[in-house]
């Protein structure tokens, strides 16, 4: 890799979203965009066949989502180093990202330089948490009242996947898992939650600002 150009490869399923991304990261000399996809899937295929050194990945999109593909690019790819650019800045959303994989995390309100510095402390090996998505960490640690907390991070993945409106056997076509194993999971969230039908997932998430209306 050349220390004088990070290829990056940007992933939203928002072609207008990519197209500012593009712009933006392309006012840096030292930052070159190798290509874009529109969803998970195409990230991961694309991350494989192009090898980037950087994914700036949403986490909302069709599909299988940011955060199971950023889990599986980093099974793949190591080395390469993602960002999470989304518009979720409390928790559980950032750790659960982080756990995913992901060496950076910024919302979509961050200044445009502090993504070109997110993507040279990624590609450097570093990490990059935007301040405001710190500050909302610390309070939920201080917070024990978050009853998403008690999720593990692939309850998570199923909760979210299910909050988008995702049957049991679609999130388990999209993860790569039995539908039994998923079933397992929704009971586990159900409880955990308590919530007892697919259509309070919904209005759960809705209701914690999780999902749009």
């Amino acid at each position: 890799m050349s220390n004088q150009n990070i290829r990056v490869l940007i992933v939203d399923d928002h072609a207008i979203v990519r197209a500012g991304f593009k712009q933006l990261l392309g006012t840096a000399n030292d930052i070159s965009v190798i290509a874009e996809a529109c969803s998970g899937e195409e990230a991961i295929e694309l991350s494989l066949q192009e090898e980037p050194d950087v994914v700036v990945m949403d986490i909302n999109m069709p599909g299988i989502g940011g955060i199971e593909a950023i889990s599986r690019i980093t099974a793949r790819l190591p080395e390469a180093g993602i960002i999470a650019l989304t518009v979720h800045e409390t928790e559980p959303f950032p750790t659960r990202v982080m756990e995913a994989g992901a060496k950076a995390y910024l919302t979509k309100r961050c200044a445009p330089e502090e993504l070109v510095q997110a993507v040279r402390e990624t590609y450097a090996g570093g990490s990059y948490i935007s301040q405001s998505v710190r500050t909302e960490m610390a309070k939920a640690k201080l917070d024990q009242s978050n009853p998403l907390a008690e999720l593990s991070s692939r309850e998570f993945q199923v909760f979210d996947l299910m909050a988008r409106g995702q049957s049991v056997i679609e999130v388990g076509n999209s993860m790569h898992l039995s539908h039994k194993t998923i079933y397992t999971h929704k009971a586990n969230i159900q409880k955990k939650l308590n919530l007892e039908t697919h259509l309070e997932i919904i209005q759960f998430a809705r209701q914690h600002n999780l999902i749009d209306d």
